[in-house]
């Protein structure tokens, strides 16, 4: 499995970028599964149906299924930032798993920039080693040795990945 992360503020375009990759990727004949990150409380299921009723009973997990979908909800036991490493573990074999979010991941990541974005603050790859790409529509703000790939152009930042794809190999043993 390889394994790529897409990090950057709110509102710069990482979600249309993923789905453009994840579509390239796809049509390439690869698997591609998605981890995304989400800040907020959010809930999948329906206030009334079977499965909420389950869960709000305190069922620890409920696994939802038909001849289509699965989707597994579960409630942790105490209040805590599942690590990215513990989530990619949960997933099914693949060929690419694309994460959004989690920046500050110990992964290889694209870092996702616009201009017309709200304040984005200082780069991250200026920090942060494992950014190996970023993905933009304007000049980096700080010089910088790294591919600079159209964030308009997902299916070149696609290719990309397919041609560095040995950089983005997912060993779990290696994150202990």
């Amino acid at each position: 499995m390889r394994v790529v992360g897409f990090a950057g503020p709110s509102n710069v375009g990482k979600t249309t970028l993923i789905t453009g990759v994840l579509a390239a990727l796809k049509a390439a004949g690869l698997r591609v599964s998605v981890l995304k990150h989400a800040h907020k409380r959010f809930d999948l299921d329906v206030p009334g149906k079977d499965s909420w009723r389950h869960r709000e009973a305190g069922a620890f997990e409920v696994l939802l299924a038909s001849q289509r979908r699965l989707a597994l909800l579960r409630e942790y036991e105490a209040e805590g930032e599942p690590s990215v490493h513990a989530l990619l573990a949960e997933l099914s074999p693949c060929d690419w798993v694309l994460v959004e979010g989690f920046k500050h991941a110990d992964l290889p990541k694209v870092e996702v920039r616009r201009t017309a974005a709200p304040e984005q603050g200082p780069p991250l790859y200026a920090e942060d080693p494992r950014v190996v790409a970023l993905a933009t529509d304007t000049e980096p703000p700080i010089p910088t040795s790294l591919p600079v790939l159209s964030i308009d152009d997902p299916g070149a930042v696609a290719q990309w990945l397919m041609q560095s794809a040995s950089r983005f190999d997912y060993l779990p043993e290696d994150h202990g």
